[in-house]
């Protein structure tokens, strides 16, 4: 799946389009545009170099359409509705999860930490105790350093300027692969 992002002046309306695997497109509503990265793309970023995928990218992959997705092209997949209502309903725990490590991912590449100690000291702070036990600290540093490699690809984009991002096919993933959180 291919998610582009177009870079716009700050206070706009922002959106990213994505082109599924099956074909389909879709405007996703992105908020209002800021200084720093969009923050689709920061849970982009942030599920992919984690391999999370029940958060926002991975169940857009899978195939759930939420409220701020817009159809745009391409014939949607038959029962497509129920099957994103199914969806949505099994990773509602994982959606709430990956809001929360965003936030994590975010204040350690922030705040430059560099040590498993303080990754796991933020973590106290930034995520509920059934999430604590699953932080593997050396994924979220990685995803930290993905992240400010983002953020200094962003940067250097020109208003009106797109960058597209790949989300991993679910099929090409390596088996055996463990998801940590």
């Amino acid at each position: 799946m291919d998610v582009a992002f177009t870079k716009l002046p700050r206070g706009r309306r922002t959106h990213s389009v994505v082109r599924r695997a099956d074909g389909v497109r879709w405007s996703v509503d992105g908020g209002v545009a800021g200084p720093g990265l969009p923050h689709d793309l920061v849970h982009l970023v942030v599920e992919r170099a984690i391999g999370e995928q029940r958060g926002f990218w991975g169940s857009v992959a899978a195939g759930v359409v939420f409220g701020s997705m817009t159809h745009l092209e391409g014939r949607r997949p038959p029962h497509g509705g129920e099957k994103s209502t199914v969806l949505l309903r099994e990773r509602r725990g994982g959606l709430q999860a990956a809001e929360l490590l965003a936030d994590l991912v975010e204040h350690v590449a922030a705040q430059k930490m560099t040590s498993t100690e303080q990754v796991r000291a933020a973590a106290r702070t930034h995520l509920r105790p059934e999430q604590r036990a699953q932080v593997d600290p050396a994924r979220i540093l990685e995803a930290a350093e993905a992240l400010r490699d983002m953020e200094s690809r962003w940067a250097r984009l020109a208003e009106g300027e797109e960058l597209t991002v790949q989300w991993p096919d679910p099929a090409r993933r390596r088996r055996g692969r463990r998801r940590h959180i």
